[in-house]
Formats: structure tokens, sequence, C-alpha cells
């Protein structure tokens, strides 16, 4: 089987290295390694993501999905110092490098882990993702509809697409997909990329309504 940023245990020697990056308008100094997804910059989708979601909610449970080294996790820390960040990946490696990097940067309010350790009663309050679109459809759809039910009601998930892979057939199938307490929209386009903004709406009321 080759050996993919979305591998379990990436075969490729580590080869760690340091960056210089840009994340929450701080410059910092990262790790990164062979084996994950880009690490050699913040790639352009990620950029994207940062760019325009908004600021995120001052406190609660975030997720990253799909954190590789983490640049969104260290961002969503730097700019929400009273959250806990989950950075989830499948990648043993990536979940090495954001736990090092963390705590180089001082930042103990990151948990990096895979996607079984999350505790099944955690909700959060923000998603941010750049979804490893090429695990596949059927796969990408599996981890979407695992992961965006468990929004907290009326907070949002971002996640960022390449337009020329599938951005707005995902946004069709997300639209159709979750159920009515739900609504998904594009919230930016740049660089060829869409953000897609997906809403949890407060729940329906448990008793009758009246009509006025």
């Amino acid at each position: 089987m080759a050996d993919h940023y979305f591998s379990e245990h990436p075969s490729a020697p580590e080869e760690l290295r340091r960056i210089r990056v840009s994340l929450a308008d701080r410059d910092l100094d990262v790790l990164t390694a062979r084996g994950v997804f880009s690490p050699d910059h913040v790639d352009v989708g990620t950029e994207v993501l940062l760019g325009n979601a908004p600021d995120p909610p001052p406190g609660g449970e975030f997720l990253d999905l799909g954190c590789g080294w983490g640049p969104v996790s260290l961002s969503l820390a730097l700019r929400a110092p009273r959250a806990r960040i989950w950075a989830v990946d499948v990648n043993e490696r990536a979940l090495d490098l954001v736990r090092r990097n963390a705590a180089e940067l001082g930042l103990d309010n990151v948990n990096a882990a895979r996607p079984e350790d999350v505790p099944d009663d955690i909700a959060f309050r923000t998603i941010w993702s750049n979804p490893p679109i090429r695990v596949g459809k059927a796969v990408l759809h599996e981890i979407l509809e695992t992961w965006l039910p468990r929004l907290c009601p009326r907070s949002d998930a971002y996640l960022v697409v390449q337009r020329n892979l599938g951005s707005d057939s995902l946004q069709r199938w997300l639209a159709a997909t979750l159920d009515a307490g739900f609504s998904v929209q594009r919230h930016a386009t740049s660089k060829g990329f869409r953000v897609l903004q997906v809403r949890r709406h407060g729940a329906p009321p448990s008793g009758p309504v009246d009509v006025v």
C-alpha cells in the first residue's frame, strides 16, 4: 500500500525539520516531518480557511479534523486560550508533531488524539477542517457524517475544499444528507478554494408551538 499523509504509521523516514510560519498573526517556528500533510509550509487551503473563518468562540470544545502537524489547532489555541482544542488525525506522526509544537509554544489547551480516543459525550462549539479529500468520497462522507452531528446547537463548522476537487458537489451532498437542523452555505471563495459553513441551528421546541 502506498504511503499517504493519511496513513496511520508512515513508512517514510521522519526527517524532522523546522519551518517558519505565520499563525494567528504571529511568526512561529514549528516542527514538521515527512509523511504528514504539507510538511514544508502551511498549504494554500489551510491559509484560506484561517484567513476567512470568523473569530472562534471564546471557549468550549473545538475540533480540528485532520490536523496534520497542527496549523489549525495551534491557531485556534492561540486565538482562544480558554478553549480546549481536539487535534484529531489517524496519522500518529502528525499527532506527535502537534503535541511537540503545542508544548514548545506553551499551549496546554491542545489535545492531540486519534478519532476513537475522543470521548463520545463531547460536543463541539466549532469544527474547523481542511478535510482529507484524497481518502475517497465514501470515506470522506463517513468522516463528515460522524463528526458534523457533534456540533453544539447554534454552532458552526468551517470546511475548506478545493473547487476542482469537488467543493460544490460536497456542498450539495452535505445539504442533502444532514438533517433539517443543519444548513450549508458557501462562506468564502479564494485561490481556487471554497470555505463551506455548516450551521447547526437550535434544537426544535419539545412541546406544542402557538401559532400567532
